[in-house]
């Protein structure tokens, strides 16, 4: 009786849902929009499910305290974590992002999906088990245990803005993707998803979002594969695709440089900006909440390094479908299909989608893209608002507060995150432009305090201060075009405005070295405080 109760209980506000989109629907057609409506209304059952899928996960577990909504009460076995982190990464940034750069830049400028691959593969090897076996509650644990709560506080700044990036890139790749495949615009598209992953995130916490991932992830393949052939299709096949690419695109169709690439006239100094941000990503990738909380989640310290593993090689495979598909969108004549060409690389996937397959295909593709979002954005508000109330609201304003009452705190933050990253989304053009600057924060300014944290017993408070303060001249000296910051600090290789000195990787080991000498200088007047096992 009880389970029927919770199962009407959850169809409530899933029927409201579909009946708020039906609403849009109407209003749309009224305005006269060139929406697919075939594809609205499949999209439609797509949300409905999902957001059904979510509240009904919620219903299931005990999701009222912290312990719950942060880390599904450390019971998640192997299978649903590999699942909820592969999903996590392969958001909509990770796909449309890929994508653009393949078809604007070329092959050997797409890093992020094999960096982030190692990242998860090193992150498992060497920080998943140290976390786990602390029983941490978030990434900034052994920091605050380390360089006390004042200092996470400023630590927590960098971290919560990579969130709101990450989460603003992937509602911005689904929102091109909309406005291309149903020709909905594009400031309701991202409000619509944002709000209904908002919603369900905060209802049901972890358990919510690790089980909507599982469906996420397998409509996201389905999605992505079976596009391939029909756009191949009109290319005349992979080998014809893929040798007009290596034509137009040169020594940039190719996924490394050469090792002598400096001497290549084609990448001179652009060689170093190369292994600059390859090793970002690789290891700008590991000091994340929305990781650690699929780590600290687990139900053992085995189980975290395998997900870890497992999730990386998940990555590598997801990659293969936009890789393909940014060559075919370079290399396709879209004047040949009395189409003009897409107005930005951004477009590429939703293009490809819509005119170099059938309508039918072109909505699975889109469920895909909308399945990958949804599983990174309720994954990285969750993250987010975890970290602002365990590691900000508790130990700085409310010391004693209680487990339900930090309970309510999270699901505020859920709501309050999430609409300022989708505020932001709306105001972005780049995908991997902004999916790239995530890293680039926590790269030069986490790294080296978590990997100190974890591993140097001398660390202390005064050496992550300094850490903090060199790291953070030093990466933004040296300017940044997203951001509108200008070069401040006069490094070398300076080429249309952009630095090409790997001036982020000089920020991220001099704010690693100062942390550890300083922290060593200062020994006597700020004792190092060790790493303890926390309570359950």
């Amino acid at each position: 009786m009880n389970d029927k109760k919770t199962l009407y209980t959850k169809l409530w506000p899933t029927a409201l849902l579909l009946l708020g989109l039906s609403i849009v629907g109407g209003i749309l057609h009224a305005t006269g929009q060139d929406v697919f409506w075939p594809g609205f209304i499949a999209m439609m059952v797509f949300y409905g499910f999902i957001f059904f899928l979510g509240s009904y996960a919620a219903s299931l577990k005990k999701t009222g305290t912290s312990s719950e909504l942060m880390l599904a009460g450390r019971s998640l076995p192997l299978w649903i974590a590999v699942f909820t982190m592969s999903a996590t990464w392969v958001g909509g940034g990770y796909i449309n992002g890929t994508a653009e750069y393949v078809s604007s830049y070329g092959l050997a400028w797409v890093q992020a999906p094999w960096g982030y691959a190692l990242s998860l593969i090193i992150g498992g090897l060497f920080f998943a088990k140290i976390m786990r076996r602390h029983r941490f509650k978030t990434m900034l644990d052994p920091l605050a245990q380390r360089y006390g709560k004042k200092m996470t506080a400023v630590l927590f700044l960098p971290a919560l803005t990579g969130e709101i990036f990450w989460t603003a890139a992937i509602l911005t790749a689904l929102g091109t993707m909309f406005g291309t495949v149903l020709g909905l615009d594009f400031t309701p598209a991202i409000i619509l998803s944002a709000v209904i992953a908002i919603a369900y995130t905060a209802m049901g916490g972890l358990w919510a979002v690790a089980l909507t991932d599982i469906v996420q992830l397998i409509l996201l393949f389905l999605g992505l594969f079976i596009v391939l052939p029909y756009a191949l299709d009109h290319v005349g096949g992979w080998d014809t695709a893929w040798a007009a690419y290596k034509t137009k695109k040169g020594a940039m169709a190719s996924f490394t440089p050469p090792w002598d690439g400096w001497r290549d006239p084609a990448w001179g100094n652009t060689y170093w900006n190369w292994w600059d941000c390859a090793l970002l990503l690789i290891f700008g990738g590991i000091p994340w909440q929305v990781y650690f909380q699929r780590v600290l989640s687990s139900r053992n310290e085995q189980t975290a390094m395998r997900l870890s593993i497992f999730a990386g090689i998940v990555c590598l495979i997801a990659a293969i479908p936009p890789i393909v598909i940014g060559v075919i969108g370079d290399v396709a004549s879209w004047q040949a299909l009395g189409i003009e060409a897409p107005k930005e690389a951004a477009l590429t996937l939703p293009y490809v989608a819509r005119y170099l397959t059938t309508p039918w295909v072109a909505t699975i593709a889109l469920g895909a893209i909308a399945a990958a979002v949804m599983s990174s954005v309720d994954s990285s508000i969750l993250s987010a608002s975890s970290m602002a109330s365990w590691n900000v609201y508790r130990p700085l304003v409310n010391p004693n507060v209680k487990n339900e009452k930090l309970g309510k705190i999270i699901k505020r933050c859920i709501w309050i995150i999430g609409i300022t990253a989708t505020i932001l989304a709306l105001q972005v053009k780049s995908v991997y432009a902004l999916w790239f600057l995530c890293s680039d924060f926590v790269y030069c300014l986490l790294f080296p305090q978590l990997v100190t944290a974890l591993f140097d017993k001398k660390a202390n408070k005064y050496g992550s201060m300094a850490g903090f303060c060199v790291a953070f001249l030093l990466r933004f000296g040296g300017g940044d075009a997203t951001l509108g910051i200008p070069t401040l600090i006069p490094y070398p290789m300076i080429q249309d405005g952009i630095v090409m000195f790997p001036f982020r990787t000089l920020a991220m080991v001099s704010g690693l070295l100062t942390i550890i000498l300083v922290s060593r200088l200062t020994a006597k007047q700020c004792p190092p405080e060790p790493l303890m096992i926390m309570e359950e």
